[in-house]
């Protein structure tokens, strides 16, 4: 649900010629951080270099749109204070887990479970769930177009875009 909401997101700002760019899991963990597990050093250090490439890109005039599963309290707290407060709009994308693993196209839960994969999250290691997000979306209620209105609604509130369709 979080990476199909990002590129919806990024579709929906390109179409208004909103600079964009979406960060996730295939072009992160593939480059960037290929040397890096699930450890929770490794996770605390892919979140910080998230933290340090969002905020270059958006230096240079792009909305980033990071598609991760950050599931430690602080470490969100340090790529806020890192991207800055007011630039880094936390997202809770709020699922149960079973419905994650139905959705895993991957298989990254089944190798969890079979062992493959150590120190996964809601498998084998912890999700600390946001304390205060700048907004919550029910991914297992909502679609993914009621979610991006959602979000769309929230950045126009928040004079974070002006958005519109060409």
């Amino acid at each position: 649900g979080k990476s199909s909401l990002a590129y919806a997101l990024e579709d929906a700002l390109h179409k208004s010629e909103i600079r964009t760019y979406v960060l996730d899991g295939d072009n992160i963990r593939q480059g960037l951080c290929s040397d890096l597990g699930f450890s929770r050093n490794d996770r605390t250090e892919n979140i910080r270099r998230i933290g340090e490439v969002s905020k270059l890109m958006m230096e240079s005039g792009s909305i980033v749109l990071v598609a991760f599963i950050s599931p430690f309290q602080n470490d969100r707290r340090i790529a806020r204070e890192l991207v800055g407060i007011g630039d880094f709009i936390e997202v809770y994308c709020d699922s149960p887990l079973n419905i994650c693993e139905l959705r895993d196209s991957k298989g990254l839960y089944k190798k969890a479970r079979s062992g493959e994969i150590p120190e996964f999250t809601g498998i084998s290691s912890p999700y600390e769930i946001p304390d205060n997000p700048e907004l919550i979306l029910d991914t297992n209620s909502l679609s993914i177009d009621e979610c991006l209105d959602k979000l769309i609604s929230y950045m126009k509130k928040n004079k974070i875009v002006s958005l519109t369709k060409k």
